[in-house]
Protein backbone atom coordinates (compact mmCIF):
# COMPACT_ATOMS: atom_id res chain seq x y z
CA UNK A 1 0.00 0.00 0.00
CA UNK A 2 1.10 3.57 -0.64
CA UNK A 3 1.36 5.98 1.58
CA UNK A 4 -0.83 8.39 2.03
CA UNK A 5 0.54 10.85 4.48
CA UNK A 6 -1.73 14.14 5.54
CA UNK A 7 0.54 17.79 5.57
CA UNK A 8 -1.38 20.53 6.78
CA UNK A 9 0.84 23.92 6.47
CA UNK A 10 -0.79 27.52 8.00
CA UNK A 11 -4.26 25.62 7.10
CA UNK A 12 -6.57 28.29 7.27
CA UNK A 13 -10.86 28.49 6.14
CA UNK A 14 -13.11 31.25 6.32
CA UNK A 15 -16.57 30.74 4.93
CA UNK A 16 -18.30 32.96 2.57
CA UNK A 17 -20.17 34.69 5.18
CA UNK A 18 -17.11 36.03 6.42
CA UNK A 19 -16.62 33.72 9.79
CA UNK A 20 -13.10 32.00 9.76
CA UNK A 21 -13.60 28.74 11.26
CA UNK A 22 -9.62 27.34 11.10
CA UNK A 23 -6.22 29.02 10.90
CA UNK A 24 -2.85 28.46 11.28
CA UNK A 25 -3.16 25.00 11.61
CA UNK A 26 0.07 22.77 10.64
CA UNK A 27 -0.14 18.88 11.53
CA UNK A 28 1.37 15.99 9.62
CA UNK A 29 -0.53 13.07 10.05
CA UNK A 30 1.12 9.54 8.63
CA UNK A 31 0.28 6.45 7.12
CA UNK A 32 -1.05 3.98 10.42
CA UNK A 33 -2.31 6.75 12.70
CA UNK A 34 -5.16 6.66 14.80
CA UNK A 35 -5.87 10.06 15.42
CA UNK A 36 -8.78 11.65 17.18
CA UNK A 37 -9.82 15.12 16.98
CA UNK A 38 -11.17 16.77 19.67
CA UNK A 39 -13.15 20.10 20.99
CA UNK A 40 -16.24 22.05 21.68
CA UNK A 41 -19.01 23.14 19.52
CA UNK A 42 -17.58 25.49 16.74
CA UNK A 43 -14.01 24.71 17.54
CA UNK A 44 -13.30 24.05 13.96
CA UNK A 45 -12.59 19.99 14.61
CA UNK A 46 -15.09 19.36 11.30
CA UNK A 47 -13.91 21.85 9.48
CA UNK A 48 -10.41 20.85 9.58
CA UNK A 49 -11.30 17.19 8.32
CA UNK A 50 -13.49 18.16 5.74
CA UNK A 51 -10.17 19.45 4.16
CA UNK A 52 -8.93 16.04 3.93
CA UNK A 53 -11.15 14.85 1.04
CA UNK A 54 -11.86 17.81 -1.00
CA UNK A 55 -14.90 18.56 0.35
CA UNK A 56 -13.76 21.85 1.66
CA UNK A 57 -10.43 23.79 -0.14
CA UNK A 58 -8.49 25.90 2.47
CA UNK A 59 -8.83 29.98 2.10
CA UNK A 60 -4.73 29.89 3.11
CA UNK A 61 -2.51 27.60 3.16
CA UNK A 62 -2.14 24.09 1.59
CA UNK A 63 -3.07 20.42 2.65
CA UNK A 64 -1.25 17.39 0.96
CA UNK A 65 -3.06 14.33 0.73
CA UNK A 66 0.04 12.00 -0.43
CA UNK A 67 1.50 13.85 -3.48
CA UNK A 68 -1.93 15.38 -3.82
CA UNK A 69 -2.61 18.85 -3.37
CA UNK A 70 -5.97 19.30 -2.62
CA UNK A 71 -6.60 22.97 -3.81
CA UNK A 72 -6.12 21.38 -7.25
CA UNK A 73 -7.65 17.89 -6.85
CA UNK A 74 -11.39 17.38 -7.40
CA UNK A 75 -13.36 15.60 -4.51
CA UNK A 76 -13.98 12.25 -6.60
CA UNK A 77 -10.01 12.16 -6.91
CA UNK A 78 -9.30 12.90 -3.48
CA UNK A 79 -11.96 10.62 -2.49
CA UNK A 80 -9.74 7.47 -3.91
CA UNK A 81 -7.32 8.01 -0.95
CA UNK A 82 -9.70 9.66 1.93
CA UNK A 83 -13.22 8.40 2.47
CA UNK A 84 -15.32 10.25 4.65
CA UNK A 85 -18.13 8.80 6.78
CA UNK A 86 -20.58 11.46 7.20
CA UNK A 87 -22.10 12.60 11.24
CA UNK A 88 -25.07 12.40 9.97
CA UNK A 89 -25.91 9.56 7.51
CA UNK A 90 -28.95 11.11 6.23
CA UNK A 91 -26.59 13.27 4.44
CA UNK A 92 -24.51 10.35 2.92
CA UNK A 93 -27.12 7.67 2.43
CA UNK A 94 -29.04 8.00 -1.17
CA UNK A 95 -29.35 4.75 -2.77
CA UNK A 96 -32.75 2.75 -2.66
CA UNK A 97 -31.29 -0.07 -0.94
CA UNK A 98 -28.58 -1.34 1.64
CA UNK A 99 -27.08 -3.33 -1.32
CA UNK A 100 -27.29 -0.27 -3.62
CA UNK A 101 -25.67 1.91 -1.24
CA UNK A 102 -22.82 -0.56 -0.71
CA UNK A 103 -21.84 -1.12 -4.22
CA UNK A 104 -21.90 2.18 -5.44
CA UNK A 105 -18.64 3.23 -4.71
CA UNK A 106 -17.50 -0.17 -5.45
CA UNK A 107 -18.99 0.26 -9.03
CA UNK A 108 -17.03 3.95 -9.29
CA UNK A 109 -13.67 2.32 -8.67
CA UNK A 110 -14.16 -0.04 -11.16
CA UNK A 111 -14.48 -3.30 -9.57
CA UNK A 112 -16.68 -5.14 -11.69
CA UNK A 113 -19.89 -7.14 -11.23
CA UNK A 114 -18.83 -9.85 -9.92
CA UNK A 115 -16.16 -8.60 -7.25
CA UNK A 116 -18.84 -5.97 -6.21
CA UNK A 117 -21.05 -8.83 -5.27
CA UNK A 118 -18.50 -10.61 -3.74
CA UNK A 119 -16.83 -7.63 -1.36
CA UNK A 120 -20.73 -6.41 -0.74
CA UNK A 121 -21.37 -9.99 0.94
CA UNK A 122 -17.74 -9.76 2.95
CA UNK A 123 -18.17 -6.26 4.24
CA UNK A 124 -22.46 -6.98 4.85
CA UNK A 125 -20.93 -9.66 6.96
CA UNK A 126 -18.11 -7.76 8.87
CA UNK A 127 -21.01 -4.92 9.73
CA UNK A 128 -24.11 -7.35 10.42
CA UNK A 129 -25.76 -5.73 7.74
CA UNK A 130 -26.59 -9.36 5.30
CA UNK A 131 -30.06 -9.26 6.40
CA UNK A 132 -30.67 -5.77 5.40
CA UNK A 133 -29.21 -5.93 2.19
CA UNK A 134 -33.05 -5.45 0.45
CA UNK A 135 -34.48 -3.15 2.55
CA UNK A 136 -34.50 0.77 1.68
CA UNK A 137 -31.67 2.39 4.90
CA UNK A 138 -34.05 4.62 5.04
CA UNK A 139 -36.60 1.94 6.98
CA UNK A 140 -33.57 1.25 8.98
CA UNK A 141 -33.32 3.16 12.33
CA UNK A 142 -30.57 5.66 12.84
CA UNK A 143 -28.16 3.69 14.22
CA UNK A 144 -28.01 0.89 11.64
CA UNK A 145 -28.20 4.16 9.01
CA UNK A 146 -24.71 5.12 10.65
CA UNK A 147 -23.69 2.00 10.07
CA UNK A 148 -24.69 1.54 6.31
CA UNK A 149 -23.09 4.81 5.84
CA UNK A 150 -19.41 3.53 7.18
CA UNK A 151 -19.63 0.73 5.39
CA UNK A 152 -20.33 1.66 2.44
CA UNK A 153 -17.10 3.75 2.31
CA UNK A 154 -14.72 1.77 4.38
CA UNK A 155 -15.77 -0.87 1.26
CA UNK A 156 -13.59 1.12 -1.11
CA UNK A 157 -11.06 0.37 0.92
CA UNK A 158 -9.15 4.30 0.97
CA UNK A 159 -6.10 4.63 2.76
CA UNK A 160 -7.50 6.75 4.81
CA UNK A 161 -11.20 7.03 6.84
CA UNK A 162 -12.15 10.19 8.61
CA UNK A 163 -14.65 9.02 10.92
CA UNK A 164 -17.05 11.98 11.75
CA UNK A 165 -18.36 11.76 15.87
CA UNK A 166 -19.02 7.57 14.71
CA UNK A 167 -20.26 7.00 17.98
CA UNK A 168 -23.62 9.06 18.16
CA UNK A 169 -26.85 7.39 18.63
CA UNK A 170 -25.13 3.93 18.94
CA UNK A 171 -25.91 0.86 21.02
CA UNK A 172 -23.49 -1.08 22.78
CA UNK A 173 -23.21 -3.57 19.36
CA UNK A 174 -23.04 -0.41 17.00
CA UNK A 175 -19.91 0.81 19.30
CA UNK A 176 -18.36 -2.43 19.40
CA UNK A 177 -18.99 -3.13 15.66
CA UNK A 178 -17.17 0.19 14.95
CA UNK A 179 -14.74 -0.63 17.35
CA UNK A 180 -13.85 -3.84 15.71
CA UNK A 181 -13.72 -1.60 12.24
CA UNK A 182 -11.35 0.59 13.65
CA UNK A 183 -8.72 -2.04 15.05
CA UNK A 184 -8.99 -4.21 11.16
CA UNK A 185 -8.32 -0.48 9.29
CA UNK A 186 -5.03 -0.43 12.04
CA UNK A 187 -3.77 -3.94 11.73
CA UNK A 188 -4.27 -3.67 7.53
CA UNK A 189 -2.02 0.02 8.19
CA UNK A 190 -5.00 2.39 7.27
CA UNK A 191 -4.88 6.07 8.46
CA UNK A 192 -8.14 6.53 10.78
CA UNK A 193 -9.10 9.44 12.07
CA UNK A 194 -11.94 9.66 14.58
CA UNK A 195 -13.83 13.72 15.03
CA UNK A 196 -15.25 12.62 18.85
CA UNK A 197 -16.82 13.80 21.96
CA UNK A 198 -17.08 10.10 23.10
CA UNK A 199 -13.90 10.62 25.19
CA UNK A 200 -13.51 6.55 25.97
CA UNK A 201 -13.86 5.89 22.50
CA UNK A 202 -10.65 8.67 22.29
CA UNK A 203 -9.03 6.92 24.66
CA UNK A 204 -9.36 3.49 23.96
CA UNK A 205 -8.93 3.56 19.91
CA UNK A 206 -6.70 6.18 19.22
CA UNK A 207 -3.22 6.79 19.79
CA UNK A 208 -2.92 10.46 19.19
CA UNK A 209 -5.44 13.17 20.10
CA UNK A 210 -5.46 16.89 18.20
CA UNK A 211 -7.45 19.25 20.32
CA UNK A 212 -9.31 22.26 18.39
CA UNK A 213 -10.28 25.44 20.57
CA UNK A 214 -11.93 28.86 18.97
CA UNK A 215 -10.38 27.75 15.35
CA UNK A 216 -6.66 26.70 16.30
CA UNK A 217 -4.74 23.38 17.22
CA UNK A 218 -3.72 23.74 20.88
CA UNK A 219 -3.16 20.11 21.35
CA UNK A 220 -1.01 17.73 19.66
CA UNK A 221 0.08 14.51 21.64
CA UNK A 222 -1.24 11.09 22.89
CA UNK A 223 -4.20 10.55 25.71
CA UNK A 224 -2.37 9.95 28.33
CA UNK A 225 -0.40 13.45 27.95
CA UNK A 226 -4.09 15.26 27.03
CA UNK A 227 -5.95 14.07 30.30
CA UNK A 228 -3.40 14.68 32.83
CA UNK A 229 -3.06 18.69 31.25
CA UNK A 230 -5.50 20.63 33.17
CA UNK A 231 -5.12 23.58 31.60
CA UNK A 232 -5.81 22.28 27.99
CA UNK A 233 -8.71 20.38 29.83
CA UNK A 234 -10.11 23.90 31.41
CA UNK A 235 -9.95 25.92 28.52
CA UNK A 236 -11.25 23.56 26.23
CA UNK A 237 -13.90 21.79 28.88
CA UNK A 238 -13.15 18.23 27.70
CA UNK A 239 -14.05 15.61 30.72
CA UNK A 240 -11.43 13.13 31.32
CA UNK A 241 -13.23 9.49 31.49
CA UNK A 242 -14.50 8.10 35.09
CA UNK A 243 -11.17 6.27 35.70
CA UNK A 244 -8.78 9.37 35.09
CA UNK A 245 -11.00 11.10 37.60
CA UNK A 246 -11.02 8.44 39.89
CA UNK A 247 -6.93 7.53 39.92
CA UNK A 248 -6.61 11.79 40.47
CA UNK A 249 -9.01 11.93 43.22
CA UNK A 250 -7.00 8.73 44.95
CA UNK A 251 -3.57 10.12 43.95
CA UNK A 252 -2.77 6.88 41.62
CA UNK A 253 0.01 6.92 39.22
CA UNK A 254 2.92 9.41 39.19
CA UNK A 255 1.27 12.81 38.26
CA UNK A 256 2.98 12.53 34.83
CA UNK A 257 0.95 10.54 32.54
CA UNK A 258 -3.13 10.42 32.87
CA UNK A 259 -4.01 7.03 34.42
CA UNK A 260 -6.76 5.58 31.29
CA UNK A 261 -7.39 2.33 32.39
CA UNK A 262 -8.68 0.18 35.23
CA UNK A 263 -5.83 -1.94 34.56
CA UNK A 264 -3.35 0.79 35.05
CA UNK A 265 -4.93 2.02 38.23
CA UNK A 266 -4.66 -1.32 39.53
CA UNK A 267 -1.25 -0.84 39.34
CA UNK A 268 -0.93 1.80 41.74
CA UNK A 269 -3.12 -0.19 44.34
Amino acid sequence: MSETNINCTKVAHTYPNGVQAIKDVDVTIEQGEIVSVVGQNGSGKTTLVKHFNGLLKPTDGDIMIGDLNTRENPVGKLARQVGYVFQNPNHQIFAASVHEELSFGLKNIGLNESEVETKVIEIAEEFLLTEYLELNPYRLGFSLRKTVAMASIIAMEPNVVVLDEPTTGQDYSGVKTIKDSMEKLKSQGKTVIVVSHDMPLVVEETDRVLVMCNTELIFDGPPTDLFINKPILEKTNLKPPQITAFAEAKNFGNNKKAILSVEDALKYT
